[in-house]
């Protein structure tokens, strides 16, 4: 039986040691991340069933974490677990992406009780791949393996391409900025003048498309940034009619 990962951003030991062993004597598997950047560097490597966020971090927030998740996966369920419990508080986490809010102290109880819940709940609407598998066009993609199974043979995929498709992968359809790509994949400035994500997404075409000079899966909108579609069989709404591509 596979265990749900969970990774907890707590920077208070014994809080943070207390939560692992309950997580871990329910079943679960936990990664423990003392910082916002220690989280978002497990974010990018590791793939999670659930992740639990302090606010109040050193170096970056818990809040600029749970966005930056939401920037990758809009269905990873968050719970934040904080001292804060003011209504301004709760209400800026729910804003940020979260999905609960619990403040400390908290009873454990309830506490298992919402991650069981979470976890549950996420199950309903969470597609094939959110484990790391995903299948398209004949493409069989591994993000935890960071291989690909496609026509032209067997893919070994990067760091930075595992992110990529990761991002594209979980908002199937949707439009995504140059601008987002650049902060989340590479997380350098978007006002930088670079060619290397165009150059990525050539290299995606090449890796996944039956006809790169012809795309069907890794579109550009033109004057916006690109966007995946996993099935282009499916009707897509004007607003979502892919453009002629470069």
């Amino acid at each position: 039986m596979i265990r749900p990962h969970i990774l907890l951003v707590e920077d208070e030991p014994n809080i943070a040691r207390g939560i692992v062993f309950n997580l871990e004597e329910e079943g679960y598997r936990v990664t423990h991340a003392e910082t916002g950047e220690a989280a978002l560097l497990h974010l990018t490597h590791e793939t999670f069933a659930l992740a639990i966020l302090d606010l109040m971090l050193p170096g970056i927030g818990g809040l600029e974490v749970c966005r930056a998740i939401r920037r990758q996966d809009l269905r990873l369920p968050v719970l934040i677990l904080t001292a804060r419990g003011e209504e301004k508080d709760r209400i800026a986490g729910l804003a940020a992406g979260a999905d609960d809010y619990l403040t400390k102290p908290f009873s454990l109880d309830e506490f298992l009780l919402r991650i069981k819940g979470m976890l549950r709940r996420s199950e309903w609407y969470r597609p094939e791949g959110a484990g790391g598998r995903f299948h398209f066009g004949g493409n069989e993609v591994d993000l935890k393996g960071k291989r690909a199974v496609t026509a032209r043979g067997v893919v070994q995929l990067t760091d930075l391409e595992v992110r990529m498709l990761r991002l594209f992968l979980t908002r199937d359809n949707e439009a995504i900025s140059r601008r987002e790509l650049l902060e989340s994949v590479w997380g350098i400035s978007p006002d930088s003048e670079t060619r290397t994500l165009d150059n990525f997404i050539v290299r995606l075409r090449k890796y996944f498309e039956p006809d790169p000079a012809a795309p069907i899966h890794f579109l550009t909108e033109r004057g916006r940034g690109y966007r995946f579609v996993r099935d282009p069989a499916k009707p897509q709404s004007a607003a979502g009619a892919p453009v002629p591509n470069e």
